[in-house]
């Protein structure tokens, strides 16, 4: 699905057909579906941009099974407690990913400047701050970064891109790996923080 607009062309043009994760659906279906939240299961629905562009990099060959997860809410703490949940999956092999961007202001996106110039201040403060709460584990402060980051208004106008970040948070700290986290991927890109994290 491409879910976006405005964007050169060769965009438009990925595929990325992995297997379908029906056992997968069931499983986070029995730990995270509630009377208030029943889980839908759509296997015709197809992947958007927050599952494909990081999956094409992942697992060029899409050989590995996928389902793709709809947020239910943007709360900070009911996302991490979902992660929380979902945190045993992790112990039978699944890989949770959070995909978003660290800093998502589009106002900054100029693709006729280099990919790799240098970011706005505020991307880059909010880039630094999110790098030093994840590494010592400050979950109040990261499930709180509205407060508590520098330039949060202006990194986040929308909390969608960060909010991944707060499942995979979750899972990791019911895995005990929190504290056993790294950099996997660093740098900006058209003024994006693209930082990413590994909880191993």
């Amino acid at each position: 699905m491409y879910d976006f607009w405005g964007f050169p062309q060769h965009y438009y043009t990925v595929e990325y057909d992995s297997p379908l994760a029906p056992d997968l659906a069931m499983d986070v279906a029995k730990l995270i579906a509630t009377p208030d939240n029943p889980i839908q299961h759509d296997p015709h629905r197809g992947l958007d941009h927050g599952a494909y562009v990081p999956l094409v990099e992942l697992f060029p060959e899409a050989d590995v099974p996928v389902l793709q997860m709809s947020l239910p809410t943007l709360d900070a703490r009911q996302l991490f407690e979902m992660g929380r949940k979902l945190g045993e999956l992790r112990d039978q092999g699944t890989m949770i990913v959070g995909s978003g961007f660290t800093t998502h202001n589009l106002q900054w996106f100029n693709p006729s400047a280099p990919a790799d110039a240098t970011p706005p201040t505020a991307s880059a403060e909010f880039d630094h701050w999110a790098a030093e709460a994840v590494a010592t584990g400050d979950i109040d402060a990261i499930l709180d970064f509205e407060n508590r980051a520098p330039g949060a208004k202006i990194a986040h106008p929308r909390t969608e891109h960060w909010a991944p970040l707060y499942v995979a948070l979750g899972a990791a700290d019911a895995t005990g790996e929190l504290t056993n986290s790294q950099t996997a991927v660093d740098g900006f890109w058209y003024g994006l923080s693209k930082r990413s994290w590994q909880f191993n």
